[in-house]
């Protein structure tokens, strides 16, 4: 029986965890995992909010026809979302800030239920790069509601990047899609 030297033997193993290193892809996280949770207090619970990979699969209920959405735990689309430049997070136009401050009416109104700022970005970016980007925007939405009186405990945030994304979408689409959603969590 021969003996192989070491060099060869070294060279042999390194190429064989070189290539079997570098067949794997990254796995984009899924939507639960990038739920960053509550910054200060709260008890934020993924399960609170209701999630489905298509929006008209049933489980969810219109209330009246302009597009406002009871799913039995969030409303969705009764306050208006916040829009936001490309590559920005800065709430700076006074039209952006008035649905910020329709949202602590709302929440003064009904002091039962939160508010969960579900940050967004477009396609273009890196999925990480786009879940921080839809964190910051998020953040930018609850530090804003904070300095007009909005507790932390009624504010939760969420990232989901660009998972909702229009892929090679038009300026018009990519526009709709950096914006922090405005979704209503009724008390459970």
């Amino acid at each position: 029986m021969k003996l192989v030297s070491k060099p060869f033997l070294l060279l042999a193993i390194s190429a064989a965890v070189l290539v079997s290193g570098c067949t794997k892809k990254p796995v984009r996280p899924s939507p639960d995992a990038t739920v960053l949770g509550p910054q200060t207090g709260g008890n934020f619970n993924p399960t609170d909010i209701a999630t489905s990979a298509e929006p008209n699969s049933g489980l969810q209920e219109r209330v009246g026809g302009d597009g406002v959405i009871d799913d039995g735990h969030t409303i969705r689309g009764l306050l208006g979302a916040v829009y936001f430049e490309l590559d920005r997070s800065d709430i700076t136009k006074p039209e952006e800030r008035a649905k910020l401050q329709a949202a602590k009416d709302y929440l003064a109104k009904n002091p039962e239920q939160r508010l969960l700022l579900e940050g967004h970005a477009d396609w273009r970016g890196s999925s990480e790069y786009n879940l921080g980007l839809g964190d910051r925007r998020a953040n930018a939405a609850k530090k804003y509601l904070g300095t007009i009186g909005v507790g932390a405990g009624k504010l939760e945030t969420l990232s989901k990047g660009s998972e909702e994304a229009k892929k090679s979408g038009t300026d018009e689409e990519m526009k709709k899609d950096r914006r922090v959603e405005l979704v209503i969590i009724k008390k459970q």
